[in-house]
């Protein structure tokens, strides 16, 4: 009775373990990967925007947000106002989940009748300091930047630390 149990087994083992193999490569086909800010990198544009920021002797508040519009860090420089945090996180959020800098859509939605509108939504922040973070040609996340006394100063500050390289982004 045993050795037609393994006789049977045998014949069924290769089976369920194609099926599980072949699953496993269907559920691949279904999932994206994607290219992640990591805290260390989200701590090195930190950095590159709070040079650029202290070249134009600013103290400023510096939002890091993901592809998905997620808090990677928020920090606030000495005497900044705390209303700047607030602002420095929507101006991400903004450009993240539109693809553009802030100040081009702030400018573009005051030019364009048919985008005015944009002003209107709750977490936009149509105000200049919101830089998409670009990876391989993809938005892995934004800075937001605020308090830097003009939104082209906030801007400019911003786009300072929109260029990564490789080796500070984990897969």
């Amino acid at each position: 009775m045993r050795l037609d149990r393994a006789i049977i087994l045998s014949f069924f083992l290769p089976i369920a373990a194609y099926g599980q193999t072949n699953n496993s490569q269907h559920a691949a086909a279904l999932l994206l990967k994607s290219d992640q800010l990591t805290l260390h990198t989200a701590l090195q544009l930190t950095d590159l925007a709070r040079t650029k920021a202290a070249a134009l002797n600013k103290e400023v508040a510096i939002a890091i947000l993901d592809s998905g519009g997620q808090i990677i860090m928020v920090s606030r420089g000495d005497g900044v106002g705390f209303h700047n945090t607030e602002a420095a996180r929507r101006k991400a959020f903004t450009a993240v989940s539109t693809k553009t800098t802030t100040l081009t859509l702030s400018r573009n939605a005051r030019s364009n009748p048919d985008s005015e509108n944009l002003a209107s939504l709750p977490e936009l922040l149509l105000l200049g300091g919101g830089v998409p973070i670009y990876h391989k040609g993809k938005v892995i996340g934004a800075i937001g930047v605020a308090g830097g006394g003009s939104p082209e100063n906030d801007d400019l500050i911003g786009k300072s630390a929109g260029i990564l390289t490789a080796d500070i982004i984990a897969k």
